[in-house]
């Protein structure tokens, strides 16, 4: 099977995730789009925002099949890149349309690191609910469309102690902030960032005050959850040493066969 990206690229990302089903190769998606398709807030006037790329996460044991699959679809691979980084990551660029794929395989690391690989089976399109959370308030340098994502998820979502299609598992992420205290304070600050950024979105009454029930809600479990022994050390370490990491920007879109025009 080989064809050309749609130009779409919401009805793109759920072709692959349908293509790749069909292969039995799993892939889940994150990122805005992933949001997009869980969140019908995404929609609203003041929380909608265009998307760019598509971003999974694969299993590392199927990278063999994931570069065969992106390769039938028509998309073009980062070679260099996917030679010096393909354990955990690939890329696959589409050239028609300007935009790449980004897969992570088993563990996704940007300022923090998380390994989903027994996280992909809770849901058939994206990552479960409180994962696709997580990896927005892991984002130490967090953006007004991390905020607009973030906001439009907990509007949508109840908290709860599980994962299901409509339900934020809080007890999932207590437990994780709980063992990693760089993590915990990540996302607590930038809860407390979007909660002082809802005014600005001009939502109305009724959606900020359920956001802002919705961040206490989790302010709440986080401080009530248990914390290891580990946490507490780092916790005595606190702000005097970086507890984030900073990800390189992205690149480019580029056909990575093609040689590259000399820096000016």
């Amino acid at each position: 099977m080989s064809r050309s990206p749609e130009k779409d690229v919401v009805l793109e990302a759920q072709k692959i995730v349908q293509e790749a089903d069909s292969r039995k190769v799993t892939l889940r998606l994150l990122g805005g789009i992933a949001f997009r398709l869980r969140n019908p807030s995404s929609l609203q006037a003041n929380l909608k925002r265009s998307y760019v790329d598509i971003d999974f996460v694969g299993l590392r044991k199927q990278s063999k099949q994931i570069k065969s699959l992106f390769t039938d679809l028509g998309y073009t691979p980062r070679e260099i890149f996917n030679a010096m980084n393909g354990h955990d990551r690939l890329i696959f660029n589409d050239i028609p349309n300007e935009r790449r794929v980004d897969i992570f395989l088993n563990v996704f690391e940007m300022c923090h690191k998380f390994d989903f690989s027994n996280r992909l089976e809770v849901d058939k399109i994206t990552l479960p609910l409180a994962d696709l959370l997580l990896t927005k308030l892991q984002v130490y340098e967090i953006t007004e469309r991390e905020y607009r994502d973030v906001t439009a998820l907990l509007n949508d979502h109840k908290i709860g102690d599980k994962d299901d299609s409509d339900m934020i598992n809080l007890s999932y992420i207590a437990r994780l902030c709980s063992e990693d205290w760089g993590l915990y304070k990540t996302v607590t600050l930038n809860l407390e960032r979007i909660e002082s950024a809802l005014p600005g979105f001009s939502l109305g009454e009724e959606v900020t005050k359920n956001v802002q029930s919705k961040i206490k809600d989790l302010r709440a479990g986080l401080e009530k959850a248990p914390k290891s022994f580990r946490w507490k050390m780092r916790a005595r370490v606190g702000e005097s040493v970086r507890w984030y990491e900073l990800p390189e920007a992205d690149r480019e879109v580029v056909d990575s066969r093609r040689p590259q025009a000399p820096a000016n």
